[in-house]
């Protein structure tokens, strides 16, 4: 049973702006910084074979993605803890800056290892905006609409994310893989102009004592759960002894980190603000969406190759319904919170239909044509975007004005661990069927990843269409793995108390 819903008191708000105003005097100075952030998590994907081709050091061109993965997580807290102190808007400068400067350092690097260095600098600024935009939310719009904004941003993100490797793609082919971070000038200088226009508010988040020791710390405790994690994703076992190295000092850091921040007088982790349950449980629960949401987005693409044989442009079509289900359902939750001002009941109900959706395809994919199976992304991906607008608003509307930047790190700092996450677990999962399968089947899936169907055709056509079954039902345990995410995320969303706003 759900436990007793908890509701705040309804209060009288002084005549604000109207949407519409607010819709055009804070969104556009928002929507842009989150923009170039979350386009370059994935508009430098397509343009990794030519960067590789051009600079070398095939073996370590995955850094230049870890590397900015690892640099926004770090900069989450550090923005959100200076902007509550210094102001978001002064702060919003600084993080388009650094992502500006470190974007000409990118297109200039001539080597993979000062690529990735440069890719850090990046994230720094990234980190930045993302978190920035999200308080900036919290700080210029009423409470009731915040979740609508919420929605809007969420579409941004995932719009941004799936247009970012077409244009990653595009760019490269016609002006070379600089253009791919040269492209973040303009519309930076755009960003800087549009951010002018957000009004200059009175902080009163405390004195700026930076926690040095707890930021130390927390880059020790992240660095190392993400190189850990991301070895995890690539299948290796002989890699088994440094991945538990990693995850030892991730967990001696995170021990010594939190003895840090109960003493540290101004810390970088509020954990009694953290600590309270409305808060911790929407983080974990946005932890939960993002290893849903990122598992399925880089899983389904092999699946659907391998598996269904489709081409990268039949793929990209077909999971389309992903990318837009999450989009809509951002949409339409933030619409219902500002009329009806209920909140975790949508995901409650969202993340249950989302489980149920990717359970069925983990029993019955294999009954479903390739063109039935974008109804279930579809479904599946809908519910899912009930739950993001919820979690910013309620970690919002929990943490008040002078802990935004603080609440929406968390969240940030949450969904990127969350991603990590379960594309490691579900990498594992699908992995470890495969050998428990087949031993020969999982080489063979390494290079049908790598080289595409061709791979086949050296086999009869009775091997190869046992192959294919073979791989098809480890993914259809991959899907019930993911399944198990959506589960924890509708478990965690009934349980938040802070149910109405």
């Amino acid at each position: 049973m759900p436990p007793p819903t908890a509701e705040l008191p309804v209060t009288a708000h002084p005549a604000g702006p109207s949407t519409r105003t607010l819709f055009f005097s804070v969104f556009p100075s928002i929507m842009l910084p989150m923009f170039l952030a979350a386009l370059d998590q994935t508009i430098v994907a397509t343009a990794l074979p030519a960067i590789a081709g051009d600079l070398g050091d095939v073996e370590r061109v995955s850094w230049i993605v870890v590397s900015y993965l690892v640099a926004t997580t770090i900069a989450a807290p550090i923005y959100g803890r200076i902007g509550d102190v210094l102001g978001r808007r002064r702060m919003m400068f600084v993080a388009l800056a650094v992502f500006m400067a470190a974007s000409v350092l990118c297109a200039m690097a001539r080597g993979v290892i000062p690529l990735s260095f440069a890719r850090v600098a990046q994230g720094l600024g990234g980190g930045g905006l993302m978190t920035l935009s999200q308080a900036l939310v919290g700080e210029s719009v009423p409470p009731r609409e915040r979740a609508r904004f919420q929605g809007y941003l969420a579409t941004v993100y995932m719009s941004a994310s799936t247009f970012g490797p077409v244009a990653g793609g595009w760019l490269t082919q016609h002006f070379g893989w600089q253009s791919v971070f040269l492209i973040n000038l303009p519309l930076g200088v755009l960003a800087l102009v549009l951010a002018y226009r957000l009004p200059i508010r009175k902080t009163g988040g405390g004195k700026l004592v930076f926690d040095f020791w707890g930021t130390l710390l927390f880059a020790a405790f992240v660095i190392p759960t993400l190189l850990a994690l991301e070895r995890v994703q690539r299948f290796d076992l002989a890699a088994l002894p440094i991945m538990g190295a990693l995850f030892a000092m991730a967990i001696a850091a995170l021990v010594l980190l939190l003895r840090q921040e109960k003493r540290a007088p101004f810390p970088l982790l509020p954990l009694k603000l953290l600590g309270q349950p409305a808060i911790w449980r929407s983080d974990a629960m946005a932890m939960c969406v993002g290893a849903t949401l990122i598992s399925m987005i880089s899983f389904l693409p092999m699946y659907l190759q391998v598996v269904r044989g489709t081409t990268p442009s039949q793929t990209g079509f077909l999971i389309l319904p992903l990318t837009a289900g999450v989009a809509f359902g951002s949409l339409l939750t933030g619409r219902v919170i500002a009329f009806t001002g209920r909140t975790a009941i949508l995901p409650s109900i969202g993340l249950m239909v989302s489980a149920g959706s990717l359970l069925f395809l983990g029993l019955f994919a294999h009954h479903l044509t390739t063109t039935q199976l974008p109804w279930m992304f579809a479904l599946a991906s809908l519910s899912l975007g009930t739950a993001m607008p919820v979690v910013q608003t309620t970690v919002q509307m929990v943490a008040g004005p002078k802990m935004l930047g603080s609440a929406a790190a968390s969240v940030q700092f949450s969904r990127s661990v969350g991603a990590a996450l379960g594309t490691a677990t579900v990498g594992a999962v699908l992995f470890a069927a495969l050998t428990a399968i087949d031993p020969h089947t999982a080489t063979m899936f390494a290079d049908l990843v790598e080289r595409g169907p061709t791979v086949l055709a050296s086999q009869t056509a009775d091997q190869a269409a046992l192959i294919q079954a073979e791989i098809a039902r480890a993914f259809r345990i991959a899907f019930t793995a993911v399944a198990v995410f959506a589960g924890c995320g509708a478990v965690l969303a009934w349980s938040i108390p802070l149910r109405r706003i």
